[in-house]
């Protein structure tokens, strides 16, 4: 259980002011179909993290175990650098936009996921919890639904109110306290 609360809040986190959120918005523009974005979105991020997922573990053979929190902590700490870069949307300029909602936001989505900071963290996620690598896929996945099901549907009204570069901020803070808090717990263990 740990494994699919600690998935679903480092993705939920990471994704704020993401390209793909970003990419939801400009599919909640362009289609009327919010459910089929929504799926599209689901079935996307399913396919994407479970590959990143089983690579993780795959991955995580060759890393020493005591070596685990420690990359963990980093690549929370190096998300939460990243995430003060804000993302932009390059999705308009493409032709698959013609094969509707549901096509378009699958194709779109996994595409966008391909090298994300959610992905990555995913590959992470997954090589620290090997031994429950499907509470990493579906915390990834939750998290990534929690954070653009919104979008989708109450986008252009979210954007007005929330200020983006505030929460990034924040966004970077909670994964900078994460990634401190892995370290140091792994450190306590040590000495304890």
């Amino acid at each position: 259980m740990e494994a699919l609360l600690s998935s679903f809040t480092a993705v939920a986190i990471a994704e704020i002011g993401d390209k793909t959120q970003l990419l939801s918005l400009f599919l909640a523009a362009r289609f009327r179909a919010k459910g089929a974005i929504v799926a599209g979105i689901l079935v996307a991020t399913l396919l994407n993290h479970a590959a990143s997922a089983w690579l993780g573990v795959w991955v995580a053979q060759f890393i020493p175990a005591n070596w685990h929190n420690w990359l963990l902590g980093g690549s929370f700490i190096a998300v939460a650098l990243w995430l003060l870069i804000p993302d932009k949307d390059d999705s308009e300029d493409t032709g698959v936009l013609r094969f509707g909602a549901f096509a378009a936001s699958c194709m779109l989505f996994f595409l966008a996921e391909i090298g994300d900071k959610t992905q990555i963290a995913t590959v992470l996620l997954a090589a620290s919890f090997n031994d429950a690598v499907w509470w990493v896929i579906w915390g990834t996945t939750l998290g990534m639904l929690a954070a653009n099901v919104p979008v989708v549907y109450a986008g252009s009204w979210l954007m007005q109110k929330m200020p983006l570069a505030l929460a990034r901020k924040a966004a970077c803070a909670v994964f900078m306290l994460l990634g401190l808090y892995i370290i140091c717990s792994d450190q306590l263990l040590a000495l304890g």
